[in-house]
């Protein structure tokens, strides 16, 4: 059984005010997903391409939404994702239950933005393809909400250097399963994104479970495979991150130390060579009292001040 102490120690103001900017995050991102969505039924083009610009869409808009909130609230949007942050102790009950509250919210808003702002029938809205069984949905589902809980865990909770980075990858692992599922379950790998079209819509269909469970399993897995792989295989081993401007580098470490602290000296010590050189130079030169071109003497410098 898991302990209190299990989760991070946060007060109820604290996880409101998280919950308050998951919400404007969560609507920031389906806003711009959904209105791509709903674009491209007003570009000519084929299957292919209409897949292309949705996973395009989608992909692009996790990623700015995403660095956007980063740092307020780590840029969620998702309450599978949140699910998994819970089960590895980054985030505590009570804020993943403001979080799933603000993230359902955030997706009905952007849906009524987009479906009041844009012409035509919805088409954002995700529907199981008839070409596969429901049972084959789940499983689609599971997988690639599967991978994206991973990429969140792998790149943004387990920190590491390349952590202020973790929305390019989540935002490229976004688009690729959108490349896959698109064309099978409309990839929602997220229950907010396939609940808020459905709001609005009047549930149409009878397959909205699926975007239910399918995410659910993923978000189990993806945690599964996160303990599996940090417990007993490689994120223990890995050392942490090197301080130094240079990355290790064995036995040229300390060398490469040396000469990054000695290296404004060398360069200050060169300098005033290189000036006092040039000064002398001039002095020797300016010192000639032959004539000059115009018949008249040089002037004489007074040379008797040198740079140290």
């Amino acid at each position: 059984m898991l302990s209190r102490d299990y989760w991070p120690n946060t007060t109820f103001p604290d996880d409101l005010k998280a919950a308050l900017f998951e919400f404007v995050g969560t609507t920031v991102f389906l806003l711009l997903a959904f209105g791509g969505t709903q674009g491209s039924n007003e570009v000519e083009g084929s299957d292919l391409e209409r897949t292309l610009y949705i996973a395009t869409a989608f992909g692009l808009s996790l990623l700015v939404s995403a660095w956007f909130f980063f740092r307020a609230t780590g840029g969620l949007f998702n309450p599978d994702v949140s699910l998994a942050l819970l089960l590895i102790g980054a985030i505590g009950p009570v804020r993943f239950i403001l979080f799933c509250i603000a993230q359902l919210t955030g997706a009905i808003t952007a849906a009524a933005v987009i479906l009041s702002l844009t012409p035509g029938a919805l088409t954002y809205n995700t529907v199981p393809s008839p070409n596969i069984n429901l049972a084959q949905g789940v499983f689609i589902e599971m997988f690639i909400t599967a991978a994206l809980c991973l990429a969140v865990l792998m790149l943004a909770a387990e920190k590491h250097s390349a952590t202020p980075f973790a929305p390019i990858g989540v935002g490229l692992t976004l688009f690729a399963c959108h490349l896959f599922a698109v064309p099978y379950t409309g990839a929602a790998m997220n229950t907010a994104r396939a609940f808020g079209p459905a709001v609005v819509t009047g549930f149409p269909g009878d397959a909205q479970w699926i975007y239910w469970l399918g995410p659910f399993l993923g978000a189990l897995l993806a945690t599964a495979f996160y303990v599996c792989l940090k417990q007993y295989v490689i994120l223990t081993s890995l050392p942490p991150p090197s301080p130094s401007p240079f990355p290790s580098w064995g036995l040229f470490s300390p060398l490469l130390r040396k000469v990054w602290t000695l290296t404004p000296k060398i360069a200050y010590l060169l300098s005033t060579r290189v000036l006092d050189f040039q000064f002398q130079l001039l002095c020797s030169t300016a010192t000639n009292t032959g004539p000059s071109i115009l018949g008249k003497k040089r002037p004489s410098l007074n040379c008797r001040h040198r740079i140290l």
